[in-house]
């Protein structure tokens, strides 16, 4: 039996993790659940899969923690609060897989020292990756541990990465939806709307991520971290507008064939993968129903509409703290639009007036990552206040 610590355990991938882990009771035990703030949740999971140690971000948040887990008549774990009890959970003895699924920067640390620890790693937090891929990837090689990705692009290239060598790769095809916004002319895009923008028409995940998909940020995200996962070059890395969103990558081979990986939009899919990679295991998710006619259409992405995926393009390409920075001023430009402060578009301005005032360096620590990652959003959010209604 695998323990697991669960980085972001009541988000979206964390609660299809413990999904997984609910039917799978033979083969996974959750050591420790790191959460935010949605104690509630938290309790529940308590209750149910009797972590050893529970997390949170602040100790008044661990405190309410206590009493809301002795009123419900809940065994209490070891309680603990913020970023070092990340570390301390996720480089534990007793953890066997880490998966890294909180939102942002403030899952890096814990990630970055679980891999040091050779921890196996289940990747969820694009921010890993993009703020320090370097860093990160060199720590990988260096104790030989694995990192499996679950974001459902790049856990279908590292199963399709399988059906060759990979000095037989000629490319990398990521699929996109194309958001609430592909058909959309792009004069229309100063007037969307924030509801508007967090209609997806696939995939119901949180706001953030939501709006990167509808400006096409997320996807610039998944090319960074594509290159760093399987040692890509930016222009080797292909996005294709799926709409259907059923094909999630595709690998094309020196001999011209391509390999898809195919499934429902599920997510557990892919976090079953990552646990128990590189066995298969049975999974009770949906599947296609081949019985049925269907369409898959494809087609380019419209980089002048969507600018945000060209400036990842050219900021992984720069390299450096490029991309922490593309990062950084991202969430603060989609923040201020959540906010009605900014207009859709404005998202774009922001992060590439970022881009372009903050020096690009070598960041040599997670440390200094964190330091350019506070620098980026305060030069960001200078921008946002003046561009702002």
């Amino acid at each position: 039996m695998k323990s697991l610590t669960l980085l972001g355990s009541t988000g979206s991938i964390g609660t299809s993790t413990l999904d997984v882990v609910r039917h799978r009771r033979e083969s996974f035990s959750i050591y420790s659940l790191v959460a935010g703030r949605n104690l509630d949740l938290l309790v529940e999971q308590i209750r149910e899969f009797a972590p050893s140690v529970a997390v949170v971000a602040t100790p008044e948040l661990q405190d309410q923690l206590h009493g809301k887990l002795i009123a419900a008549g809940v065994s209490v774990p070891q309680l603990d609060a913020g970023p070092e009890a990340r570390v301390a959970v996720a480089t534990a003895s007793e953890v066997d897989i880490v998966m890294s699924a909180i939102v942002g920067v403030a899952g890096l640390e814990a990630t970055y020292e679980a891999v040091r620890h050779r921890k196996i790693i289940g990747l969820a937090n694009k921010e890993v990756l993009v703020a320090s891929g370097k860093l990160v990837m060199e720590a990988c090689r260096a104790v030989g541990t694995e990192m499996i990705p679950v974001d459902s692009e790049h856990n279908g290239a590292h199963q399709c990465l399988r059906a060759g060598r990979r000095d037989e790769v000629t490319k990398l095809i990521l699929t996109a939806s194309g958001g609430p916004f592909r058909q959309t002319p792009r004069e229309d895009l100063k007037k969307v709307t924030v509801a508007q923008a967090l209609n997806h028409p696939t995939w119901k995940m949180g706001q953030r991520i939501t709006i990167d998909s509808a400006t096409m940020m997320n996807k610039g995200f998944e090319v960074i971290e594509a290159c760093w996962l399987f040692d890509f070059a930016p222009t080797d890395v292909e996005v294709v507008v799926h709409p259907q969103s059923s094909i999630h990558a595709m690998v094309e081979y020196n001999d011209g064939s391509v390999i898809a990986q195919v499934s429902t939009t599920d997510m557990r899919m892919p976090i079953q993968y990552a646990l128990t990679y590189p066995a298969r295991a049975a999974a009770s998710v949906p599947r296609m129903d081949w019985s049925k006619p269907r369409t898959w259409e494809f087609e380019p992405p419209d980089l002048i509409k969507f600018p945000l995926l060209r400036l990842a393009y050219e900021a992984q390409t720069v390299g450096g703290s490029a991309t922490c920075t593309l990062n950084a001023a991202d969430e603060v430009a989609v923040g201020a639009f959540l906010a009605g402060r900014v207009s859709f578009q404005g998202i774009a301005e922001i992060v590439e007036e970022t881009l372009e005032k903050v020096p690009n360096r070598t960041p040599r620590s997670v440390e200094e990552v964190l330091e350019i990652d506070r620098a980026s959003r305060k030069t960001a959010q200078l921008i946002a206040d003046r561009k702002g209604f």
